[in-house]
């Protein structure tokens, strides 16, 4: 990931929803695969399909359409495109600096290795280091002139981008890459997912020098501070182009490529950040910058893609491609092709083989006014075919297809280890006490070692100090060493059969409801849900006067994941504008699995709430999220009530309660029913819609002080 500060990237943060619509739309595209220069091992594959799956987005997408002749593409391994050289990319900024207009829409993606240099310009760096892309061409670290040859300075980049917003262009660019060089430890099977991630000894940069540079750091950072910092702007004068950065971690982490998206037959490498980016974009075309991060920040989790922290800078709250659209129906053109209907969606836009569609004469016809239905049987990325029992020949002239929900996959898999040790030989004894007595009913499964598409990995590291433990890795099976002891693990040797049974069930079953009570708020996202106004306040709790200090108290939104450490407190900002009353929740996942209830309540229209409910206390470290659900409220009934959620820390026994009705009922399923697949309606076009209630997502890492 280049460095998300203002220095490099400057961010102008003047123009208002509802801007001025772009003149003419452009886009270069640059993703670097294959490094001659470097060790096989550190050569890609994702780029080239990013780039490619971005272009064809940008030429087809309904909000913004890129004329075919305005994508650059400088990407080794894609038709038609260039080798990403330094030279190139270059020359492509500079003509992009001469052609562009006032108005004008830019759009840049890089995708490829990052890496950290020592800074040419220390004094420009708090941390001693410039952040660099590698185009192919890249060469060793020079020692002569302290640079590595050919790389693509941070610097440099802000620089170019800015000769473009200098005459009047809007720009957003995505960086889908990292800096992270720490070492990693991985699952059997990990092996088809890489990290974006080059260590400098790898360009021959010198440890004597990256330790050098790291002892000018002219500061310690604030732990909370990485993603709360103020962004600088430049200009006043609204002729400067504005700029939406997205980036896939922070200068700290790394970011995947793995073979997306999950369950296809025809999935390919692909950039996380890029794949779950442009598949979100295409589910909810017309949305903000802001709802774009928060459904990738959302995604992330429910489907357990990736360790990193995307980061999101600029006028959040603008449309993206600085037009808006209508709200999530997702509905497109049917067209006749063969015995079947062909529509301009695919995989990309959240369409399965089996999803179920309703054909409808009319783009604005009501669900209740279908003429038939009909279930897609082939897909690709952006295309598909669907079957029904309904004569072709009757079609009329601008049918639709509508998807009217959404499957919600609430099983779990989960890779066993590599067999030939001592713990896998323990866990297959297990796995049979398991299977005998039902421990986990049929919504978790286990698949051999390396599967591609489980959801978590159980690994045994011989070299580790505890080498007969059971780590339970997340999909990607890839953990930086330092964050080793954050892997909930069992260890083996103390257990027989039935006692390492019975915790690894219980570990599995926590695990797989603090996930799919993610998957659930995932799939009510975007659709039809209550209009309410939400913000989560950070403060800090001063234990002298056990009060949260309102000097303190700073509101952030899903788009940010702020850093906390402990005596930090969270709080809600709530509002109901509906006209009719809701029910809250509020939930605390923690990076444990554990689910903590915090309260409920009901809120009558024009209602607000403003309370601080959490403090940050040092018992862990990492991820973690607060949920807020809110619901339609009947007249006269029960405050919904979502405690029986709750359950502790994945390493620690305890029952499961029953729970209520209602809302429940789905939730229920999600933890403790033995359904696999829910359903989830996103149609806005039914006769007597009905709110669904709204999961309010709001991630924040836990860090030491």
């Amino acid at each position: 990931m280049l460095r998300p500060v203002a220095a490099a990237l400057a961010l102008f943060i003047g123009f208002t929803p509802g801007a001025l619509l772009a003149r003419e739309a452009r886009a270069l595209l640059i993703g670097a695969s294959t490094y001659p220069s470097l060790d096989e091992r550190f050569w890609l594959k994702g780029p080239a399909n990013d780039v490619d799956l971005v272009a064809r987005y940008l030429a087809s997408n309904p909000v913004l359409p890129f004329a075919p002749d305005n994508i650059v593409v400088l990407a080794d391994g894609v038709d038609g495109g260039r080798a990403p050289t330094l030279a190139a990319i270059r020359a492509e900024f500079a003509a992009l600096a001469q052609e562009v207009a006032p108005e004008d829409f830019v759009y840049l993606h890089f995708s490829g290795h990052g890496s950290q240099t020592p800074a040419a310009d220390p004094a420009s760096e708090l941390d001693g280091l410039d952040e660099i892309f590698l185009p192919v061409d890249i060469g060793p670290w020079n020692d002569t002139v302290g640079q590595v040859e050919n790389a693509l300075v941070d610097d440099e980049i802000g620089e170019m981008i800015d000769a473009i917003r200098a005459r009047g262009a809007d720009v957003w660019v995505v960086f889908d890459s990292c800096h992270s060089g720490t070492a990693t430890r991985a699952a059997p099977g990990a092996g088809e997912v890489r990290m974006r991630q080059l260590p400098p000894d790898a360009l021959s940069i010198p440890a004597g020098a990256m330790a050098e540079a790291a002892s000018r750091s002219r500061a310690l950072p604030d732990p909370r501070s990485p993603t709360d910092a103020p962004v600088e702007t430049v200009g006043d004068d609204g002729e400067t182009g504005r700029l939406v950065a997205f980036f896939a971690a922070q200068t700290n982490e790394t970011t995947p490529e793995r073979n997306m998206p999950k369950g296809q037959a025809n999935r390919r490498i692909q950039g996380v950040f890029t794949y779950t980016l442009f598949e979100t974009l295409a589910e909810r075309p017309g949305i903000t910058y802001r709802q774009l991060a928060q459904e990738v920040l959302r995604k992330y989790v429910s489907g357990n893609l990736a360790r990193s922290t995307p980061l999101f800078e600029g006028d959040l709250d603008l449309p993206v491609f600085g037009q808006g659209a209508g709200d999530r129906i997702l509905q497109w053109p049917a067209r006749p092709q063969g015995t079947a209907l062909r529509i301009d969606a695919g995989q990309l836009h959240g369409l399965n083989l089996g999803s179920e569609l309703l054909l409808l004469a009319s783009p604005a016809d009501a669900d209740d006014a279908t003429l038939a239905r009909f279930t897609v049987s082939a897909l690709t990325t952006f295309s598909a075919q669907a079957t029904g029992d309904y004569s072709l020949d009757a079609l009329p002239p601008g049918a639709v297809l509508r998807k009217i929900g959404t499957a919600l996959d609430l099983s779990l898999t989960v890779a066993l280890p590599a067999p030939g040790t001592a713990p896998a030989e323990a866990l297959d004894a297990a796995i049979g006490v398991i299977a005998r007595d039902g421990l986990t009913g049929p919504r978790i499964r286990f698949v051999p070692a390396g599967d591609p598409e489980a959801d978590l990995r159980l690994a045994v590291f011989a070299d580790s100090p505890r080498p007969d433990a059971l780590w339970f890795m997340s999909a990607a099976g890839i953990v930086d060493i330092d964050e080793l002891a954050q892997v909930p693990s069992v260890t083996t040797g103390d257990k027989d059969a039935t006692q390492l049974a019975r915790m690894v069930a219980e570990n599995l079953t926590r695990m797989s409801r603090a996930l799919n009570l993610m998957k659930v708020g995932a799939a009510t996202a975007g659709a039809s849900a209550l209009r309410v106004e939400a913000e989560m306040v950070r403060g800090r709790y001063d234990a002298a006067r056990e009060q949260v200090l309102p000097a303190s108290r700073v509101a952030f939104s899903g788009a940010s994941v702020p850093r906390l450490v402990p005596d930090d407190t969270l709080g809600l900002k709530l509002a109901n504008p509906t006209e009719a009353p809701v029910d809250f929740n509020i939930l605390y996942v923690g990076s444990d699995y554990s689910i903590t209830f915090i309260d409920n309540g009901r809120m009558q229209p024009g209602d607000r709430l403003d309370e601080d409910y959490i403090l940050i206390t040092g018992d862990s470290f990492g991820r973690e999220r607060v949920i807020v659900v809110v619901s339609p409220a009947a007249a006269g009934s029960a405050v919904e009530d979502l405690s029986f959620l709750a359950q502790d820390a994945v390493a620690r026994s305890r029952a499961a309660p029953a729970g209520p009705q209602g809302l429940a009922d789905l939730l229920a399923t999600a933890g403790f029913g033995d359904t696999t697949r829910a359903a989830i309606s996103l149609s806005r076009k039914k006769k007597a819609a009905e709110p669904v209630p709204l999961f309010l997502q709001f991630e924040v890492e836990t860090v030491r002080p």
